[in-house]
């Protein structure tokens, strides 16, 4: 298994409309990719700070991920709510 952690700064005061887009990010991604696990989006203590917390089967997994048409279409617009790029980790399962 593959966790990903992406912590996103959001521009101040585009919390609301960057949790907008995630949100229907994340319900494309639970209803139509199988081989992800989890993808959930947390909201950090801070206001402008946002996790997405992802879980994959395998590699190829998440390469399908990264070219679904939602991915592509629902990363960009939450792009022009962000400050900046996010910080991405990548694990594997022990």
């Amino acid at each position: 298994m593959i966790a990903i952690v992406a912590t996103i700064k959001t521009k101040p005061g585009a919390g609301a409309q960057f949790e907008a887009v995630a949100l229907e990010l994340m319900a494309k991604v639970q209803a139509g990719e199988p081989g992800c696990k989890l993808y959930q989006l947390c909201k950090s203590e801070d206001a402008d700070t946002y996790v997405f917390i992802e879980r994959y089967v395998d590699q190829a997994a998440v390469e399908a991920h990264r070219g679904t048409p939602h991915f592509r279409e629902l990363g960009k617009k939450m792009g022009e709510f962000m400050a900046g790029r996010p910080e991405v980790k990548i694990l594997r399962e022990v």
